[in-house]
């Protein structure tokens, strides 16, 4: 009889240590159950624009951007297009990328080609403030430069310098999406893919995957006054259908 306590105790201090392991699984399996995107961007969405000591120390604050994406991915930031920086992902989202190396150009092609999904925001005048000045290479894009790859998917990005400045809302998947100083695709003749929402949309259908592309970045700035609207939120998503895995409904 003087065994029970001990054996009640050790009973109590294994169910714990059971309890805890499963919780500890069930974390495991909620963190692992994130699809993994990469992450391929000029602008300062994963690493902010602050020192880059203090952000990797925590210290810095999250783009918006990041947090939204967060919620749903395993966010992989990229610096490179290179296939050992594409291998294992099977989504891919770019946003106002710097000017891809030709090798770059060849291996972004072949993974879609081979079942990536993708979507590239690329603005042709990006109206994005930045702490550093013109030339300096920490500076986002201003001018998306991806006309090789656009040109070899038969798409070409064309601007129209005349159009009014400002934010203003375009609808895309039926969703209001802000944009600036946009840009309008147009096909090519043998171009497979379909433009759509009057250019701003291009779909692209190479092999067994997809690229959509967006001609403008505007979506992705908020000023910081006060909480990021729930629309823009929803307007990130529509505009990232593809690498949610929902298919993007066509749109005049």
């Amino acid at each position: 009889m003087r065994r029970l306590p001990l054996l009640t105790s050790t009973l109590s201090l294994l169910m714990a240590l059971l309890s805890a392991a499963c919780s500890s699984g069930e974390a495991r399996h909620d963190a692992v159950s994130k699809p993994r995107v990469g992450l391929f961007s000029s602008l300062p969405l994963y690493w902010g624009e602050g020192e880059f000591g203090a952000m990797l120390e925590g210290g810095g604050q999250k783009d918006w951007v990041r947090e939204e994406l967060e919620t749903r991915f395993d966010l992989v930031p990229l610096d490179t297009l290179e296939p050992d920086a594409l291998a294992g992902l099977d989504r891919v989202i770019l946003a106002q990328p710097r000017a891809l190396a030709p090798s770059e150009n060849v291996s972004f092609d072949q993974w879609v080609t081979q079942g990536g999904q993708a979507v590239i925001l690329a603005d042709p005048m990006l109206t994005r403030h930045s702490r550093y000045p013109i030339g300096d290479r920490r500076r986002p894009q201003d001018v998306v430069l991806l006309s090789p790859i656009f040109s070899h998917w038969g798409v070409e990005l064309l601007f129209d310098d005349s159009q009014p400045g400002g934010e203003r809302m375009a609808e895309v998947q039926g969703q209001a999406v802000p944009v600036a100083l946009r840009g309008r695709f147009a096909r090519q003749d043998s171009s497979s893919c379909a433009v759509l929402a009057d250019g701003l949309l291009a779909r692209c259908a190479r092999g067994s995957g997809m690229a959509v592309l967006f001609a403008d970045a505007a979506l992705l700035d908020w000023d910081g006054s006060g909480p990021v609207p729930q629309e823009r939120k929803d307007a990130l998503w529509a505009v990232l259908g593809p690498v949610t895995l929902d298919e993007p409904a066509d749109t005049d």
